[in-house]
């Protein structure tokens, strides 16, 4: 019997959003709107995500000994969130600079702070946590050395989700943990380096798993996601809506994945799940307070 229905391992940061009607080009200064803070960081925002959405939850980060460290902990544990995992101190918490035009698009600068202190041995100091979670979700908004070691905590039958965000080229040992590995287009290029070729989905989902994760999701946005398999290629598509703000979509579309596979859904269906998760997100300001709810998915 597990305790947790996913651990996510990953950031923590506090987000200071400016909306545009237009982003800066280079030397170039713009008006904005007012300053809004809302907890964010791509750990955090999964574990929000997850636990809004009923998932047994638990997060391993760390935040600093300030007010957006109390911040962030105050989010998580209102959304039922067990921090235990979240260690405090070492350097100011993380921040992401965040501009949003009025597409809902957006450009993120991120601060990493106390998320860059995340190291391998805090994750074999919660060795308890990994043992008792049937899910593990990343990110790589912490140390590349710190996934690895997630990689080598790994429960016997937990299942590990990476999403390589911010992307770089990742270790045989990681790639070969991931099940699956969610990249966009973007990350998918990044990962995939100078053996990048064609223009589809399909073409990158079948170079990505012949470098050895088990299963690739590729997130396609509106046109929703790809999934990949050895057992083959399948198409989940999408749900049209207003997008209003796309921060923290893609986390929302993680967590929610993540923990369908361990209600024990297929990967099709969990990917079909999250999409309809993400849509949701979108039609919202902000990041973790645009997560919705189980009841919130079913109505969309």
């Amino acid at each position: 019997m597990y305790d947790y229905d996913l651990l996510v391992v990953g950031s923590a940061n506090a987000d200071l959003v400016i909306g545009v009607e237009r982003r800066p080009g280079a030397g170039e200064t713009v008006l904005g709107s007012d300053l809004a803070v809302h907890p964010g960081g791509k750990g955090a925002n999964q574990a929000v995500a997850a636990a809004r959405l009923g998932a047994r939850t638990a997060l391993l980060a760390r935040v600093g000994d300030d007010a957006h460290g109390r911040l962030l902990l105050d989010s998580q544990r209102s959304a039922g969130v067990d921090t235990v995992g979240v260690l405090v101190g070492g350097a100011p918490t993380g921040v992401a600079l965040i501009t949003v035009d009025p597409s809902g698009d957006n450009s993120i600068v991120v601060s990493p702070g106390a998320n860059g202190h995340l190291t391998p041995a805090d994750v074999r100091a919660a060795g308890s946590l990994f043992q008792a979670a049937r899910v593990v979700s990343a990110q790589l908004e912490i140390p590349l050395e710190t996934v690895t070691a997630v990689a080598a905590s790994l429960g016997p039958d937990s299942r590990f989700v990476l999403n390589p965000s911010p992307p770089q080229p990742l270790p045989a040992v990681v790639l070969a943990a991931c099940d699956p590995l969610i990249v966009n287009e973007h990350e998918a290029k990044v990962i995939l380096g100078d053996s990048a070729t064609g223009d589809e989905p399909e073409d990158w989902a079948r170079l990505l798993l012949a470098k050895g994760p088990r299963s690739v999701v590729v997130t396609l946005g509106s046109e929703g996601a790809l999934v990949a398999s050895p057992a083959g290629l399948v198409r989940v598509p999408s749900v049209e809506v207003e997008a209003v703000d796309t921060t923290g979509a893609g986390d929302a579309f993680t967590a929610a994945l993540a923990y369908r596979l361990g209600t024990g859904a297929s990967l099709a269906d969990a990917a079909a799940y999250a999409a309809r998760v993400g849509a949701a997100a979108v039609t919202k300001e902000g990041a973790q307070v645009s997560f919705p709810t189980a009841e919130e998915v079913e109505a969309l």
